[in-house]
């Protein structure tokens, strides 16, 4: 145990270190933008971000990836703070902590090895078209010098890079388009006008909402979803920093660990998060490995923020829209819109039909349940069309052998039932399932009919070669061998 724990906090330290201030500089632009998006004030991301990356520090199933407050679980709250206010949107978070703990305690987290890679790149790609399209409105309708001021902004983030990496692009858009709008005094939306930064530290607060059955009933879905899409990005995440560090992670733990995190968030005044995709590979490409990375970077941010809150005030919303523009190119997979031709066809249905169903309904969940829904039809007509049905007549032709190839199930048994003939005159079938595999109650009726069906024509039926797990589920819910199978299969 001692050697996980030096493992896991003091195995990198100058690497956590280093690459956790980098992303403590890079989370506060972030961090007041998504609560921007949200609908709450500044401090309620910013106190977030700050408590979701201590707590997972400690709490998380992966070292060294970054969880905060995030684009996917802001777009989710918009119309509960809208209807509702900031005192629900605590009260849903910690709900959201209490489901994903249950998610952790109920191992859901094995559940991810059935999201297909193609609902994953849906998945991404509808959330960065949502980030876009939350820019929209700080884009329209503004002076000439916001689209100056965004234009400039996007120009330091890529091109910045190309003389120092040592210091997030992002951060020197802020800094430099900070500096001159105070140097040319213009008249543009600062991240003063959006609401009041926190001054203080937080301190544990109860939402001021009536603890009853109709709270419950307003923040339930909300939180049932937020808890969802936090698991599904979380995890996703925990995926691509184990393939950049070829390391492992523990995925039951980091769904129970979002949980506790999300909890004391709620408590302290902030909204819920997940894992970052992009922060957590700026962490690793920063040399970040352990969770003290993680710690470190929810700790600056916090003294940053409350000791600089007089600068942070006057950012310009044009530098944020210009970063969030960024984050919403990057997360983006350019490459899933080539792979469209070269790709299957279903995987490209899967892909679009997650981004379409997100976009529209701006529900990660709801986008993703498409996505599995579909994967898994395409799996079973695939399945299905495997199946294979061979048949050879004996000399005297009074005897036919049936075999079977593949798999039985729901999607497949129609076709089994249809490869048999029944019009030949015959003493005795043969059906040889030795390379077969009868899964549920639709193979299992396909066989009955099968079997009753030749028995009716006046052939002795034999059924050869049912593996363990086809015997059993034939013994269990198959009427062909039992009395009066006729009146059960409802033959006449």
């Amino acid at each position: 145990m001692s050697h996980t724990l030096r493992q896991q906090w003091f195995s990198n330290i100058r690497g956590d270190v280093l690459a956790g201030l980098v992303v403590a500089l890079a989370l506060i632009p972030e961090a007041i933008a998504f609560s921007i998006i949200a609908g709450v004030d500044p401090k309620v991301g910013l106190y977030a971000s700050f408590s979701i990356a201590v707590v997972i520090a400690f709490t998380g199933g992966r070292p060294g990836m970054i969880s905060a407050a995030t684009a996917a679980m802001a777009l989710v709250m918009v119309d509960l703070v809208k209807d509702h206010g900031l005192q629900y949107l605590l009260a849903a978070t910690l709900l959201t902590g209490v489901f994903q703990i249950l998610a952790g305690a109920l191992k859901l987290g094995s559940l991810m090895r059935f999201v297909s890679r193609s609902v994953v790149t849906g998945f991404v790609n509808a959330l960065a078209i949502l980030i876009f399209m939350a820019q929209l409105p700080e884009l329209t309708g503004v002076s000439w010098q916001v689209y100056a001021m965004t234009a400039a902004g996007l120009a330091i983030i890529y091109l910045f890079p190309r003389l120092t990496k040592a210091i997030p692009s992002p951060l020197v858009a802020i800094v430099v388009l900070t500096a001159v709008a105070i140097w040319l005094g213009l008249d543009i939306r600062t991240v003063g006008d959006m609401g009041e930064l926190p001054d203080s530290l937080p301190v544990f607060l109860l939402p001021e909402v009536p603890w009853n059955l109709e709270t419950l009933r307003i923040i339930a879905p909300v939180s049932a979803t937020l808890a969802v899409v936090g698991l599904l990005e979380s995890l996703l995440t925990a995926q691509i920093v184990d393939e950049l560090t070829d390391t492992p992670s523990d995925r039951n733990r980091e769904c129970a660990g979002q949980g506790v995190a999300n909890i004391a968030t709620g408590f302290i005044g902030g909204m819920a998060g997940c894992a970052m995709i992009g922060q957590s590979v700026i962490n690793v490409k920063s040399g970040g490995r352990g969770r003290l990375s993680t710690l470190i970077a929810g700790v600056v941010l916090l003294i940053l923020v409350v000791f600089a809150g007089p600068w942070v005030k006057q950012i310009p919303m044009a530098a944020l829209v210009a970063v969030m523009v960024m984050v919403s190119i990057g997360t983006f997979s350019w490459g899933s819109i080539r792979n469209l031709c070269t790709h299957p066809r279903s995987s490209s249905v899967v892909m679009i039909g997650t981004v379409v169903v997100t976009v529209f309904t701006r529900d990660l969940a709801k986008g993703v349940l498409t996505g599995v829904l579909l994967s898994a039809l395409f799996f079973a007509r695939k399945v299905g069309q495997v199946l294979h049905v061979a048949s050879s007549a004996s000399a005297d032709g009074r005897e036919r052998t049936y075999t079977v190839t593949g798999q039985v199930f729901f999607a497949s048994a129609e076709r089994f039932a249809a490869s048999f003939d029944f019009r030949e005159a015959l003493d005795r079938v043969v059906i040889d399932v030795s390379d077969a595999h009868f899964w549920d109650l639709s193979a299992v009726g396909a066989l009955d009919k099968v079997v009753i069906r030749f028995r009716r024509e006046g052939a002795q039926v034999d059924i050869v070669g049912l593996n363990q797990a086809s015997r059993t589920i034939v013994d269990r819910l198959g009427v062909h061998d039992k009395p009066d199978a006729e009146r059960l299969m409802g033959g006449h």
